[in-house]
């Protein structure tokens, strides 16, 4: 089968800073290729020339074609990218919230990017919508009414295409009334209603708790098998492992691997069973409590998210929150950083009632510090990234600017951020490294307790290995308090010395981590741990989880 993608000697450089260097690759139709590679080895900015585009300020050379269409040529991007985008080839961003507007509900816009990349009511150039729907024009009659109800049916199917229900009320809803894993899915949705032959997805695993990535990983071989060609970008080697048959490794700009997965990341050893944590025991007093907390969406106390959570967190102790996606954990994060004001019950940081942000103290917001999963959006693209990571220390600790410059750099070498990215900007830095930035920025507070919210989704082994060292050695040295919320089962086992599983905004497990993931109580913590070992066994060998297993996360109001 002939290639879809062809790129050959594509370089980018910004800066002076070379991003590509002589890149070549091929994806075929109707399987699953994988780029991987450290953060910051480019892999987003090649996955921004398949549509002839590039962030500000990086320049591209050498030769994109995208299903026989030149994209990119010797003079950069070429006109006729403009023709293929949406259409021919659509790209997921790795942060849905770089893909979804605030302002608008999400059936209005699936139906109107349906209408506009496929303005003939057909699929679009290749591939199915996914769905099993037999497409077409919608009713006979005026084409403008053909052309609507085309949209609505396409837009539709991509909503079941990407896991998620296609009622009316959910097509209502607005970005900010879903979790990030299901903001995910709907990004996907956004990608699918274009009815494109060419799907790249960066990071598409972001946010999803072991059930929803297995189904994903089940989606994404349907996709494949109904003739999309699918470029997958990603740090989850296990999800590559599962659905792709071939794997690129980039390393600084160049591709230093290529070639059948089982030979570029080959299968690791058996996981083991979980772990005692190292942490010594610790005091029983809580720097961070919150007790009977009740969290909803809508005034008048309407669209309920939290119900009744109890989650504590001791001096120098690590509490992990894992749940399905839409469980309710970045509303708790939220509810104990002041962010969100719609809930009751009581919230303590050392013994003293804690407000909303608006009514903290300064030493109530140097003494909890929030670092949540989409960072990018709180940079300001007019200062260099290392000068608001340093302004931490200047308006919370009384640094001066050159105090808090170094003190800053200290944190950020730490983390593994070289000096050649202290002067560079928020666009020209990637997801990974934005996300140890905004770590370091938190860590310049010199907090009490630190709320990490999937803080290491964006991030490559070796990066999680210096994020979590440098979390352990706070722990240790500083008595730092962390309320750790992800989904990666093997790094709550390895920090957390409690664990509290949410669901449908409730407490359905607690307790020491050992005890809980060693005996579980609750059918979601069974069904988390039976689920997390993905990609063990090559390309579509898993199990996908049984239709009649339904996870709560679509009632969410």
């Amino acid at each position: 089968m002939e290639p879809v993608i062809e790129v050959g000697g594509l370089t980018a450089r910004a800066d002076g800073v070379l991003l590509l260097d002589g890149v070549d690759l091929t994806v075929r139709a109707g399987g699953v290729t994988a780029l991987v590679g450290p953060s910051g080895s480019g892999k987003t900015t090649l996955a921004l020339a398949l549509l002839g585009e590039a962030a500000p300020g990086v320049r591209l050379l050498g030769s994109v074609r995208v299903a026989g269409v030149d994209v990119v040529g010797e003079e950069g991007p070429t006109e006729a990218a403009r023709d293929v985008r949406g259409r021919v080839v659509s790209y997921m961003p790795q942060h849905p919230a770089h893909a979804l507007n605030p302002a608008r509900r999400i059936g209005s816009v699936l139906t109107e990017l349906a209408r506009l990349h496929r303005p003939d009511g057909t699929k679009g150039s290749g591939g199915t919508d996914g769905s099993g729907d037999s497409g077409g024009t919608g009713r006979a009659g005026g084409a403008g009414g053909g052309r609507s109800a085309a949209g609505r049916e396409h837009a539709a199917g991509a909503l079941r295409a990407a896991g998620l229900p296609d009622d009316p009320g959910f097509r209502r809803r607005f970005p900010h009334q879903f979790s990030g894993g299901q903001r995910q899915r709907v990004a996907l949705a956004q990608v699918l209603a274009c009815g494109p032959s060419v799907l790249v997805l960066d990071e598409p695993s972001t946010g999803l708790d072991t059930v929803a990535r297995l189904r994903l990983a089940d989606r994404l071989t349907r996709l494949a098998a109904d003739g999309y060609a699918l470029l997958l970008l990603s740090h989850d080697h296990d999800l590559v492992r599962a659905v792709a048959a071939r794997t690129v490794t980039l390393d600084r700009g160049r591709v230093t691997a290529a070639g059948p997965t089982p030979e570029v990341l080959p299968a690791p050893a058996a996981p083991p069973g979980p772990v005692a944590a190292t942490a010594p025991v610790r005091p029983s007093e809580a720097v961070l409590e919150a007790r009977g907390l009740t969290a909803w969406l809508h005034a008048g106390r309407r669209g309920e998210v939290l119900r009744d959570v109890a989650v504590r967190v001791p001096e120098g102790g690590c509490t992990a929150v894992v749940g399905p996606s839409g469980s309710g954990k970045t509303v708790l994060a939220r509810c104990l950083a002041g962010l969100h004001e719609r809930h009751r019950g009581h919230l303590a940081f050392r013994g003293e009632p804690l407000p909303v942000l608006r009514r903290r103290a300064a030493r109530q917001i140097r003494g909890v510090q929030y670092v949540w999963q989409e960072v990018r959006g709180s940079f300001d693209e007019r200062r260099t990234v290392l000068e608001q990571v340093a302004r931490t220390a200047v308006r919370l600790r009384g640094f001066t600017p050159r105090e808090a410059e170094r003190e800053a750099r200290a944190v950020w070498e730490r983390l593994g951020l070289s000096s050649e990215h202290t002067a560079r900007h928020a666009a020209s830095l990637s997801g990974g490294e934005l996300q140890r930035a905004a770590l370091s920025r938190a860590l310049l507070a010199e907090p009490g307790v630190l709320i990490c919210d999937e803080i290491t989704t964006a991030l490559d082994s070796v990066s999680t290995e210096l994020v979590t060292a440098e979390i352990t050695r706070l722990r240790e040295e500083s008595d730092t308090a962390v309320l750790w919320i992800g989904h990666d089962l093997a790094l709550v086992e390895r920090l957390a010395d409690d664990l509290v599983v949410l669901d449908s905004g409730g407490v359905v497990d607690s307790g020491d981590s050992r005890t809980v993931l060693g005996a579980p109580r609750s059918e979601t913590t069974r069904l988390l741990l039976r689920s997390r070992h993905l990609g063990t066994a090559g390309p579509a060998a898993f199990e996908p989880v049984p239709p009649g297993v339904q996870r709560k996360e679509h009632l969410q109001p």
